[in-house]
C-alpha cells in the first residue's frame, strides 16, 4: 500500500537546469564535427574582421591588433600546406600516445588492476572521493599526465568500488582541471607563469624580480579548498544526479571488483618493487646541481629543465617497466608480444579521439592565426581598466575576465603572455603587487576548463566516459561539470578576498602591495 501511495521525487531546479544542459549539449554535434563546424565559423568572422582598424594594442609587439582574414589565398594556402604538422604538432596528441603507450602495458598485464584492487582493500568507501580529487590535484606536477592518467582511472576506481563511473571521471577532471592552480608541489607552470609576471612588472619597475614560489602558499592553501569542494559536489550533488544513468559499456572492458589472487600479489608486489627502484634511479640522477635533468641555473622545477619535459616519457617508462615485472611475475606475460599487444590495445581505444583531435588541432591552429582570441582577451582586459575600480573590484574582475577568456583559449600561458603585460602594470599603478595579480589570473585560469569543449583533452574525457556510457556527449560532461565551475569559481574568489583580508602570506618573496612596504 505505501508503495502504491508513493510519489515521484521531485527534481530540483538545479537538477532539472543541469538535465536541460545535457539534453541541449547532446544535441549539438558530434565533437569533431563541432570543431569543423567552429573552423568555418573563425574563418568567416575572421574575413569581416580583417578590415575593421581596432585601436586596442598588442601586449607583445605594441602594435595594434589586426584580425587575419583565414579565408585570403594565403592563409588557405598555409592551411593546407600545415594540415599534417598542425595534426602532428597537436600537443595533446603526443602526451596522450606516448603516455598511453606504458600503460596500456601496465594495464594489459593486471598491475593496474592489482594496484587498485590493492588500494581498495584498505580505503574506505567514503573516502575514495576526497582521495581521489587529492592525487588529481597532485598530478598537476607532472604537467599533462593527470588528463590521461588520473582522469581514467577515475571511472575505474568509482566502478570497481560498486559507485558510478561517472562521477569517478567527474570528480578526477575536476581535480586535474578544474583545480589546475591548487597543489602543495611546485611544477613547472610556477616559473612559466612567474616568467611573464615579471616581465609584465618590468614595464613599470625593470629591475624588479618575481619569485617562482610567488603563490606557493596560496596554491597549497587553495589545495583544501578544491579538495573539500569537490568532495561535496562529487557526494551531494554529482553522483546522486547520475543514479539514473545506466552503465551500459562493454562489460569485459571493465574491472571487476574481485579479491587478489596470491599470484596477483606477488606480481604486484615485484612491479611496485621495480617502480620504487625506478624512482629512487630518477632521484640519485637528478640530485646533483649539475645533473643534466636540472636546468642550467641548477633548478628541477623550472620550465626548462629537461626533467619537467620529461614528464610524459617517464610515465611511459614507470608504467612499462613495473607492468612488465608485473606480469612475469603473475604469468600474464609470456613473451615480448604480450607487451605490444598491451600497447596495440591502448591504442585501438583512441581512434575516436584521433578523429576529434584533428579537428580540434585545425580549429585552435586556424583560431590563433586569426588574433581573434588575442582581440577578446584585451578588450576585457581594457573595459577592466577603463571602469576604474576598487582593488578588491579589480581582482574579481580579472578571475572573471580570465575564466571568460579560458572558455577560448585553453593555454595557461598564452592567455597570461597576453594578460599580464596589462593587468600587472595596472595594479601596480593601484598599489597592489604583481603576485595578487598573478593568484587572481591563476584562479580564473582553473575554473572553466572543464566546461568547454575547446580544452584540448575535453573530447578524451569525452572518450573516457564512453566507455561507460556508451551515449555520452558533450551536453552529459558539461552538466556533469558545470557545478564544479561556478561553485570553484565563486568560492575560489571569495577564497582569495578572505585570504587577502586576513594576511596570509601568498609564497615566496610576495606581498599583497606595491611597492612593498
Amino acid at each position: 500500500m505505501a508503495d502504491a501511495d508513493a510519489q515521484p521525487t521531485k527534481k530540483s531546479l538545479m537538477h532539472r537546469f543541469l538535465d536541460f544542459v545535457e539534453v541541449a549539449g547532446n544535441k549539438l554535434p558530434d565533437p569533431a564535427m563541432l570543431f569543423l563546424i567552429l573552423l568555418f565559423v573563425t574563418w568567416g568572422l575572421s574575413a569581416l574582421l580583417a578590415p575593421v582598424a581596432f585601436s586596442e594594442v598588442h601586449p607583445s609587439t605594441g602594435e595594434p591588433i589586426r584580425v587575419i582574414n583565414q579565408l585570403s589565398g594565403t592563409s588557405l594556402a598555409a592551411f593546407l600546406s600545415n594540415m599534417v604538422k598542425t595534426f602532428t604538432g597537436f600537443h595533446p596528441l603526443g602526451v596522450v600516445l606516448v603516455a598511453l603507450l606504458g600503460v596500456g602495458v601496465a594495464e594489459h598485464t593486471g598491475f593496474i588492476n592489482a594496484g587498485l584492487k590493492w588500494m581498495l582493500g584498505f580505503t574506505p568507501k567514503s573516502l575514495l572521493t576526497p582521495m581521489l580529487i587529492l592525487v588529481a590535484v597532485v598530478s598537476h606536477t607532472a604537467a599533462d599526465a593527470g588528463y590521461v592518467l588520473v582522469i581514467p582511472l577515475g571511472g575505474v576506481i568509482f566502478y570497481a568500488a560498486g559507485r558510478h563511473p561517472l562521477a569517478g571521471i567527474a570528480a578526477a577532471f575536476a581535480g586535474v582541471s578544474g583545480g589546475f592552480s591548487a597543489n602543495f608541489i611546485p611544477s613547472g607552470i610556477d616559473p612559466l607563469l612567474q616568467g611573464l609576471t615579471q616581465a609584465g612588472a618590468a614595464i613599470v619597475q625593470p629591475d624588479i624580480q618575481v619569485n617562482p614560489l610567488c603563490n606557493w602558499a596560496f596554491t597549497s592553501a587553495s589545495t583544501l579548498l578544491v579538495v573539500g569542494v569537490g568532495w561535496w559536489l562529487t557526494d551531494r550533488v554529482v553522483e546522486p544526479r547520475l543514479a539514473g544513468t545506466e552503465v551500459d559499456g562493454d562489460p569485459d572492458e571493465m574491472p571487476k571488483m574481485e579479491e587478489l589472487t596470491p599470484q596477483e600479489r606477488k606480481g604486484f608486489y615485484a612491479g611496485s618493487i621495480a617502480l620504487v627502484v625506478c624512482l629512487a634511479l630518477l632521484v640519485l640522477v637528478t640530485l646533483p646541481v649539475d645533473s643534466p635533468l636540472r636546468s642550467p641555473d641548477g633548478q628541477i622545477t623550472a620550465f626548462a629543465a629537461p626533467l619537467m619535459q620529461s614528464i610524459v616519457p617517464l610515465i611511459f617508462i614507470f608504467f612499462l617497466i613495473p607492468g612488465v615485472v608485473h606480469g612475469l611475475v603473475a604469468g600474464t606475460v609470456k613473451s615480448s608480444k604480450d607487451v605490444v599487444d598491451g600497447m596495440s590495445a591502448a591504442m585501438g581505444t583512441m581512434a575516436y579521439y584521433l578523429v576529434m583531435a584533428f579537428f580540434a588541432a585545425q580549429f585552435i591552429a586556424a583560431f590563433a592565426q586569426s588574433n581573434v582570441g588575442v582581440l577578446l582577451a584585451v578588450k576585457g582586459a581594457n573595459f577592466l581598466k577603463d571602469v576604474g575600480a576598487s582593488g578588491e573590484v579589480t581582482i574579481v574582475g580579472i578571475i572573471l575576465l580570465t575564466a571568460f577568456v579560458n572558455l577560448f583559449v585553453g593555454s595557461a600561458s598564452a592567455k597570461w603572455a597576453l594578460l599580464a603585460p596589462i593587468f600587472v602594470p595596472m595594479l601596480m599603478a593601484l598599489g597592489y603587487s604583481p603576485e595578487l595579480t598573478q593568484a587572481a589570473y591563476r584562479v580564473g585560469d582553473s575554473t572553466t576548463n572543464i566546461i568547454t569543449p575547446l580544452m584540448p583533452y575535453f573530447p578524451l574525457v569525452v572518450v573516457f566516459a564512453q566507455r561507460y556510457v556508451k551515449k555520452t556527449g558533450i551536453g552529459t560532461i558539461t552538466a556533469m561539470m558545470l557545478p564544479y565551475s561556478v561553485t570553484l569559481l565563486i568560492s575560489w574568489a571569495l577564497f582569495l578576498l578572505a585570504y587577502w583580508a586576513l594576511g596570509l602570506p601568498l609564497g615566496l618573496q610576495a606581498g599583497y602591495v606595491y611597492p612593498p612596504a
